[in-house]
């Protein structure tokens, strides 16, 4: 017989009013804005939001609003595109490097649906652009990085050879320039350099050894810095959420990146660009206030200055040893906590076995020693000169923590000190998601639209519209009133595919469109199968109510099977393929899925409401 539970009945409306409600935020429209994120050391308060307002008033902009959002960044919500590229203008100059400005597109989701988890579905750069950033490697630094590498391993290699020196320091025209202690034999220190470093032009003059570091080296490390910042880029995106970005080298030291779907840029910004990590070093016996006015530092030594003010209210210096015992790049994970027993945020971080066993060999042999943990962070700065931007950067290497080594350390301990527990969060993100072999610097920042061309986009989204369309029609004339059943199935079935990427995060791009063109035919040839079915039964001589129950069982087993199939090809495309097809293969997976419930089950059930119950039907408008 022709039936359909209470309970089925129960469980179709629960799910046509949850894809409602998930589905309506896309109906919404974002609005140009431009975000701004308070730095470390600042902060956005009433003043601050009170200059941004007179900056915006100078520039002759009319914000539709100025919020400050519940994880304390500042957002300004503009009008149109133009006006947002004008305020982020008249703000970064107003902001300076106390913190990060930059573009985003926010949402106007009312509170209370955000609140329970309905957000507009991500959309990728072909149907809504987003955001362009093109960074390039700081060349000076990575070669000053690669000096000083290669000067630490001079040091090592003289000092496990027990030569005594007075300094090994980079200088001019790509060298590191090592001077020998009196009495020591160059010769011998020139054979063991030049084994350790076989690629390296070494001279001996008197008690000076001068090692070059051929061009090709240095075009090699440039290199492999940038594609050791890809890699790390990517990790930190991944750590953002980001979905389906993209990542290119451009030339030999840039790299472009488009950041589809993002809602917080300046977080993007500042973690993408930031190269914030900790070094941990033994502290150097002596007056570090006296080596700092006197200038008569211990060769082994560097002054660094805690965050703490001392008496002549100035930071307080203190003696660092120039060898790193560990350092952010030998990190294998980090989390943020609250330290009680400190009342101050922190960082619990896992060294790997290289890390973890210098660690060891440090603790072990300096128990009842000072240990100190450097914070460095490298700040980019933009300044207006003559109505043009100046981008510079300066780096902040501040001591956050120096206390007594207890006993021996393993690869396992935390760092406190943080100021806060943003800061706390950001440097675990940095520390997870690895290092930049050389910092970066942001020279183009924007919004972009549709990569391939709103052109093709128009069309794209006509093309679905106009099958959907046909596919309705088609449906009305020739089967009337199983016409509509199929037609309001179908429409069940595009707010279902909506509401399940609006839910999980899924992007939408126009592969993925594509894809729900797909799912709409196959959800069109499920459902012919299922009216073609109970015509047959019709034309044995079935009663109709037998007849549309037969053609429902019979079908729902081809229709399943076909559905199957699909379904595992679609998970192939999403489990191997990358950018369109891995959005191609989501998009054919849930909407096979949806259309599957849709065609056997929902149609079943208005069918059931029109021709079932006590109803004697002596025909079916098929």
């Amino acid at each position: 017989m022709l039936v359909y539970s209470r309970l089925k009945y129960f469980i179709a409306a629960i799910v046509l009013i949850l894809s409602a409600f998930y589905a309506v935020p896309n109906m919404y429209p974002q609005d140009p804005s431009v975000q701004i994120t308070a730095n470390r050391g600042a902060r956005i308060d009433a003043a601050f939001q009170t200059r941004v307002a007179a900056a915006l008033k100078t520039a002759n902009l009319t914000p539709k609003e100025i919020e400050v959002q519940k994880d304390g960044n500042l957002l300004v919500r503009l009008a149109s595109a133009d006006d947002q590229s004008r305020a982020a203008g008249a703000l970064r100059e107003l902001a300076g490097s106390d913190y990060v400005v930059a573009l985003n597109l926010a949402s106007t989701v009312p509170d209370w649906m955000a609140a329970l988890g309905a957000k507009p579905m991500l959309l990728g750069l072909d149907l809504q652009g987003g955001v362009y950033f093109l960074m390039q490697v700081d060349r000076h630094a990575a070669m000053r990085k690669l000096f000083e590498s290669a000067a630490e391993d001079i040091r090592g290699v003289l000092r496990d050879n027990r030569i005594r020196y007075i300094s090994v320091e980079p200088a001019a025209n790509n060298t590191v320039i090592a001077k020998l202690s009196a009495g020591q034999d160059p010769n011998a220190a020139e054979r063991l350099i030049a084994t350790s470093m076989p690629t390296y032009q070494i001279s001996a003059e008197g008690d000076t050894i001068r090692v070059q570091i051929p061009q090709t080296e240095l075009d090699k490390a440039l290199a492999d810095a940038v594609q050791q910042n890809i890699g790390t880029l990517s990790n930190r995106i991944n750590e953002l959420g980001v979905a389906e970005p993209i990542i290119q080298r451009q030339g030999a030291d840039r790299i472009a990146i488009q950041l589809p779907g993002v809602q917080d840029t300046a977080q993007a910004k500042r973690i993408l660009g930031a190269t914030a990590t900790l070094e941990y070093r033994g502290v150097v016996e002596g007056n570090a206030i006296e080596a700092r006015d006197t200038g008569n530092i211990p060769p082994e030594a560097r002054i660094y200055y805690r965050k703490e003010l001392g008496p002549d209210g100035k930071p307080t210096p203190v003696l660092l040893n120039k060898r790193v015992i560990a350092s952010g790049e030998q990190l294998q994970t980090a989390s943020s906590f609250f330290d009680s027993q400190s009342g101050t945020p922190a960082v619990r971080v896992r060294l790997n076995a290289a890390g973890g066993q210098r660690m060891f060999d440090y603790s072990s042999a300096h128990v009842g020693k000072l240990m100190a943990v450097v914070y460095i962070e490298r700040i980019p700065e933009v300044k207006m000169v003559d109505g043009r931007e100046v981008r510079s950067t300066r780096t902040r290497e501040q001591v956050i923590s120096v206390a007594t080594i207890q006993g021996t350390l393993g690869k396992e301990f935390q760092t406190t000190g943080l100021d806060s527990m943003k800061d706390a969060a950001d440097l675990a993100l940095l520390l997870r998601a690895g290092a930049l072999a050389a910092p970066m610097d942001f020279v183009d920042e924007r919004t972009i639209g549709p990569s391939l061309g709103r052109e093709n986009v128009d069309r794209g989204l006509k093309a679905v519209t106009y099958s959907f369309l046909f596919a309705l029609g088609f449906f009305l004339v020739y089967y009337r009133v199983f016409g509509l059943v199929t037609c309001l199935a179908l429409l069940i079935n595009l707010v279902m595919v909506f509401a399940l990427m609006s839910m999980i995060g899924a992007t939408m791009s126009l592969p993925g469109l594509a894809g729900i063109a797909l799912t709409v035919g196959m959800s069109v040839d499920a459902n012919v199968l299922i009216n073609e079915r109970i015509r047959e039964e019709l034309r044995i001589g079935l009663p109709p109510q037998k007849a549309i129950a037969e053609g429902y069982d019979r079908a729902s087993g081809t229709i399943l099977d076909a559905n199957v199939t699909a379904f595992l090809a679609g998970l192939a495309m999403f489990a191997f393929g990358s950018g369109p097809l891995k959005g191609f293969g989501m998009t054919t997976m849930l909407g096979i899925i949806t259309s599957a419930y849709t065609a056997v089950s929902v149609s079943r059930g208005i069918a059931t409401a029109i021709y079932g119950g006590k109803r004697k039907p002596k025909s079916v408008s098929i």
